[in-house]
């Protein structure tokens, strides 16, 4: 595995000056193996809108942006502002490097400051190579809707996890 040095690695909130390149890392991670369906930005703004600035931890290496973590609350409820979703792409090139576990570990400490208790998030089934990532970050599986999505000519499981913080109150009411 190649060695990565840390000292050249930053992870920091996104900013609008990144949208070109993680409109470009999206195309290139999210295929018919990683999603449902084809992530398909109509144009840097439409991916604004739908990912501002600050909506992800993006890691650059020696100023290359080479992956990130993007994190919302899964509904504007406020009896689930507890509750985090994440998903995370990491560029081929950077992957197998440790940059996709230097990003799980970041955006738990943000949820884990901002009193966020849980981290959720959706994988395909038939993505072994995430599910074993997201198992080793301690990413346990909720449930999983069978045969949800029909890809590559075979039916796919919809696979929940999540990683409780410890962070957050119990109600939630820190949130009000």
């Amino acid at each position: 595995m190649p060695q990565l040095n840390w000292d050249a690695l930053t992870i920091r909130p996104s900013e609008i000056r990144d949208a070109r390149e993680l409109i470009v890392l999206d195309n290139m991670i999210w295929t018919e193996d990683t999603s449902p369906g084809p992530l398909m930005w109509r144009s840097r703004e439409d991916y604004l809108m739908h990912a501002p600035p600050g909506s992800q931890l993006v890691a650059l290496k020696d100023g290359e942006l080479c992956g990130y973590v993007g994190f919302g609350c899964p509904s504007g409820m406020e009896s689930n502002r507890h509750v985090c979703e994440v998903n995370i792409a990491v560029h081929p090139k950077f992957q197998r490097m440790g940059i996709g576990g230097q990003l799980i570990e970041a955006i738990k400490s943000h949820a884990a400051e901002n009193r966020i208790r849980k981290l959720r998030l959706r994988v395909l089934s038939c993505n072994g190579p995430a599910l074993a990532f997201y198992r080793k970050c301690g990413f346990v599986e909720e449930g999983r809707l069978r045969e949800e999505f029909f890809l590559g000519g075979r039916y796919v499981d919809e696979v929940f996890m999540s990683c409780m913080l410890t962070g957050g109150k119990e109600d939630g009411s820190h949130l009000a």
